[in-house]
C-alpha cells in the first residue's frame, strides 16, 4: 500500500498534513483521520473504498456527490445554520475526480466533522432520532433530479434472493437440504407474500426512492447537545423501496436477541423500539410517502428478517461460501434466529397496523 501522505497529496485539501491516524473501531486498515497543522484549516477523513463490494467506484462516488450536493442545497434553502456539519463534504483530486486510484486501491477524502459523535446503543430515544434522521434523509432526496445507479445490484430484491436459495437447494452442494427441509418449506410458504414489493413495482403502484439501505443507529452523527447532525456512510445510497430503510433498521434495532443467538427464547420483536422508530420515521417522511407505502410498513418489518433468513439458509446449504462463520453450524443458528424474529414480527403485525393507523390519524 502506498504511503498515506502521498495519497492525501492527490486531493485538493487545505492546510499542511500533520498526522494520519486510524479512525473507527474495526476499520483500522480502511479509515484514517488526517489532522492538519493550521488552526484555521479543517481536518479530513481518508478512506480506502472496499472495491470487492463496490465494484463500480465511478458510480459509487457519482451517487454520493449527487446526494450530498442536493442535501446541501436543501439545507441552504431552508436557512439552516452550521451546514458544513449537517452534510458530508467530499474533496476532489487535482483532476476533479471524487476518488483516486493508486494502481491497486481506490481512495477518497471527506472533511472531518468536528465536535460530533456516533452512538452504538439502540434505545427508544435514539431509535426515534434514527427514524427522524432517515425519514428526513429520504424526504430531502425525494426530488433529486439525477437518477442514481445501483451500487450493489439486487441488494434488497426478494425475488433475486429466493432464486439464490432455490438454486442452492437444487445443487445441494453440501448435502444439507434434508436437514433444513422445515425452514425451506416455511420460506416457500411465505414466498408469494414476501415478493409483494417487486410485484407492486412492476404494476406501477410502488415507486423506487433514493434510500440509504444501511439504516443503523451508528450511521448518524450527533452534535454536542445530542441532536442529529447528519446521516453518514453513504456507500449504499441507491434506488430502492422505502421498505429498505424502514425494515432493515427494525431487523437489527428491534431484535431483543442477537442476530446469531443460540438461545431462541431471547429473540423477539421489541414493540417499544418499533413505536419509537416508526413515530420518528413518519415525522420525517410524511411529506412524500403515499398510502401504499405507509400501509405496507408492517410488511417491511417482516420482509427483512425473512430476507436475511433466506440468505443465511442459502449459504448454509451451499457449504458456507459467503458469510464468515465461527463454527460449522453458524449459518444454521443465524437462520433459526432470524426465523424466530420473523415469527415474532408476524405475531405483532396487528398491533403494528393499529399503532401506524393511530399515528397517521
Amino acid at each position: 500500500m502506498k504511503d498515506l501522505s502521498t495519497i492525501i497529496s492527490k486531493f485538493n485539501i487545505q492546510g499542511t498534513v500533520d498526522t494520519v491516524a486510524p479512525l473507527g473501531a474495526g476499520l483500522i486498515n480502511d479509515t484514517y483521520k488526517v489532522t492538519t497543522r493550521e488552526a484555521d484549516t479543517p481536518d479530513y477523513v481518508l478512506q480506502r473504498i472496499n472495491h470487492a463490494v463496490f465494484q463500480n467506484v465511478d458510480m459509487l462516488q457519482s451517487n454520493i456527490s449527487a446526494v450530498t450536493r442536493h442535501i446541501r442545497q436543501k439545507l441552504v434553502e431552508a436557512g439552516e445554520t452550521d451546514v458544513d456539519r449537517k452534510v458530508l463534504t467530499f474533496v476532489d483530486t487535482a483532476e476533479g475526480k471524487g476518488y483516486w486510484f493508486d494502481g491497486e486501491n481506490y481512495w477518497r477524502v471527506s472533511v472531518f466533522i468536528p465536535r460530533a459523535t456516533t452512538f452504538e446503543s439502540v434505545t427508544p430515544l435514539y431509535s426515534r432520532f434514527a427514524g427522524q434522521a432517515f425519514g428526513n434523509f429520504q424526504a430531502m432526496l425525494a426530488d433529486l433530479p439525477e437518477t442514481l445507479g445501483e451500487t450493489i445490484p439486487d441488494f434488497h430484491n426478494m425475488e433475486f434472493r429466493l432464486r439464490q436459495l432455490r438454486e442452492a437447494v437444487a445443487a445441494n452442494a453440501a448435502g444439507r437440504v434434508e436437514e433444513v427441509r422445515y425452514f425451506i418449506d416455511e420460506i416457500e410458504r411465505r414466498a408469494d407474500e414476501m415478493c409483494k414489493a417487486e410485484r407492486l413495482h412492476r404494476e406501477g403502484k410502488l415507486p423506487k426512492r433514493v434510500c440509504h439501505c444501511d439504516t443503523k443507529v451508528n450511521n448518524m452523527m450527533f452534535d454536542e447537545d445530542g441532536k442529529v447532525l447528519c446521516v453518514i456512510d453513504l456507500d449504499t445510497v441507491m434506488p430502492s423501496y422505502i421498505f429498505s430503510d424502514y425494515g432493515d433498521f427494525l431487523r437489527t434495532g428491534a431484535n431483543t436477541g442477537d442476530e446469531d443467538d443460540r438461545d431462541l427464547s431471547r429473540v423477539s420483536f421489541d414493540m417499544e423500539i418499533f413505536r419509537a422508530f416508526t413515530q420518528g420515521y413518519l415525522e420525517g417522511a410524511k411529506s412524500f410517502l403515499i398510502p401504499i407505502e405507509i400501509e405496507n410498513l408492517p410488511y417491511a418489518a417482516a420482509l427483512f428478517p425473512y430476507m436475511q433468513c433466506v440468505r443465511f439458509l442459502a449459504d448454509y446449504i451451499n457449504g458456507d461460501t459467503y458469510y464468515k462463520i465461527q463454527y460449522p453450524e453458524h449459518n444454521l443458528v443465524r437462520t433459526k434466529a432470524q426465523f424466530k424474529l420473523l415469527q415474532s414480527v408476524e405475531e405483532h403485525t396487528p398491533a403494528m397496523r393499529e399503532y401506524i393507523d393511530g399515528l397517521i390519524g
